[in-house]
């Protein structure tokens, strides 16, 4: 069964298949937790909740309910959990978007209104087509850009993955269109049917069209090569110094308790180190990442004062 798959029946089962490798331990205070995510079902962001449920919901004696809040690029998300007590009943799959968002608009509750929690993954960005498309290579896309301009999707405006594209762009000098979506389930399907040239998405979002031969990717966003993907390039290596990394934690409602932060810390260390869940995030190319809340707190500061500089630097914001 695919990563998709699976996640898909532990949501279905509520999470109850055992991961064989660990045990629940403390009581946690509530039976069921909700997991919020800006982005509509079968995108990175919801497959990534779904799965992490799957071996969670053992380990943590926790039933888990994924809440698809969409729209406003995360905004209604953030307001979500905001507007929700912070009592490790409800918690928000972060990625770089709610960084993005809250840098790009006013919205009523920004990432400064959420607590982080814990990080779990980086995440492997690529650039991908459809199999029947003209584009062996990333350099064929860019010259159909060069040519007739083109179209490129990405999942949403705030996105890490539109600001990749952007960056894509003056780093390949041309003037595709970006085209933007509700999530990347809807950007995949525009590529699939022809309707945009390229797009850009998770490994892990996109291994169902991979294995199932619809979609050849063409680069990685990395620094170096993926050692289990050896044979697939990076865009840096092709002339086109465009190099991203899209982190995968949780955040929760502003003055988390620290009896849940500790129990929500040795539940995701523990659920990492099994075996099982293991060779799924790796036969994905996910990237284990763990970062306890102070450590994560730090990143996502450094992230936000890294990222609003470079847009105030080349002009996005004033």
């Amino acid at each position: 069964m695919t990563y998709l798959g699976k996640a898909l029946t532990g949501a279905l089962l509520a999470v109850g298949l055992a991961a064989p490798q660990v045990h629940a331990q403390d009581a946690y205070p509530h039976e069921v937790v909700t997991l919020v995510t800006h982005s509509s079902a079968g995108s990175g962001t919801d497959v990534f909740l779904r799965n992490l449920a799957t071996y969670l919901g053992p380990v943590m004696g926790v039933n888990f309910v994924i809440e698809n809040v969409t729209g406003g690029s995360g905004a209604n998300a953030m307001a979500r959990l905001a507007r929700s007590p912070a009592d490790g009943s409800i918690f928000y799959g972060t990625t770089p978007t709610y960084i993005f968002t809250s840098l790009l608009s006013t919205p009523e509750y920004s990432y400064k209104d959420l607590d982080p929690l814990v990080n779990v993954f980086i995440d492997q960005e690529v650039i991908f087509t459809r199999s029947e498309s003209p584009f062996a290579t990333l350099e064929d896309a860019v010259q159909a850009a060069r040519d007739n301009r083109g179209r490129w999707g990405a999942s949403t405006p705030g996105s890490l993955e539109r600001q990749a594209m952007e960056r894509l762009k003056a780093a390949a000098d041309v003037n595709a269109a970006i085209v933007t979506h509700d999530g990347g389930g809807e950007m995949t399907i525009n590529v699939l049917n022809g309707t945009l040239d390229i797009g850009i998405g998770e490994f892990a979002e996109l291994r169902p069209q991979i294995d199932g031969g619809t979609i050849r990717v063409l680069a990685v966003l990395s620094e170096e090569r993926i050692s289990d993907a050896p044979d697939l390039p990076t865009a840096r290596e092709l002339g086109y110094d465009v190099v991203v990394r899209k982190f995968r934690g949780l955040a929760g409602p502003a003055g988390l308790p620290a009896d849940i932060v500790a129990q929500w810390e040795d539940a995701i260390q523990k659920v990492l180190a099994d075996p099982e869940y293991m060779a799924e995030y790796k036969a994905e190319l996910l990237a284990a990442a763990y970062m306890s809340q102070a450590e994560y707190a730090d990143f996502i500061a450094d992230f936000a004062a890294e990222t609003e500089s470079f847009f105030r630097e080349t002009g996005v914001i004033q």
